[in-house]
């Protein structure tokens, strides 16, 4: 075989593989994103959410209150109807409270003869304003982001771990 003709076609090997190396790097890259990728972010994307007017909210009296929570991950979209306690302030202020004891996350209620939240399960309680009261609660209610715009109360959706003394998204 001619040694100029076997040159080329060593060269022409070289330059296809070198091509489909590039290719194969450049389709691997969206695909080890699409498979690790998930683990380095944060998947809940949320927004915040429409409660309702904060002139319905009675003050100092907590009043459980319902949002619809959209959260999004790519194209992927979850809609869930999410409960709170909203505790309106003199002055137009409201804080608003996940509904998940921070002992083991169960759901706890507002007695209204005692005054104050009680979690059923464990005997926990909390005064109006989140603090522990009684019971082997590691810390006091988680207050969820809020807003308000034009009269209007905005939740954002959270969820903390439960058990432990400090405020930890989950």
């Amino acid at each position: 075989m001619d040694p100029e003709r076997s040159s080329r076609r060593r060269f022409l090997i070289r330059v296809a593989g070198a091509l489909a190396a590039i290719e194969g790097m450049i389709l691997a890259v969206p695909l080890v994103g699409t498979a690790i990728g998930p683990s380095f972010r944060k998947l809940r994307l949320t927004a915040f959410a429409k409660v309702g007017p904060v002139a319905t909210l009675p003050v100092g009296q907590p009043t459980e209150v319902t949002f619809n929570d959209v959260t999004a991950d790519a194209y992927l979209s979850n809609d869930a109807m999410r409960h709170a306690w909203a505790v309106a302030k003199p002055g137009g202020t409201v804080t608003v409270f996940s509904p998940i004891c921070p002992h083991l996350g169960c759901r706890y209620d507002w007695d209204a003869a005692d005054h104050r939240f009680a979690c059923p399960c464990h005997g926990s309680q909390f005064a109006l304003d989140g603090t522990v009261l009684a019971g082997p609660a590691p810390r006091p209610l988680d207050p969820l982001p809020s807003e308000i715009r034009d009269g209007t109360l905005f939740v954002r959706w959270e969820l903390f771990k439960s058990g432990i003394p400090t405020r930890e998204e989950v």
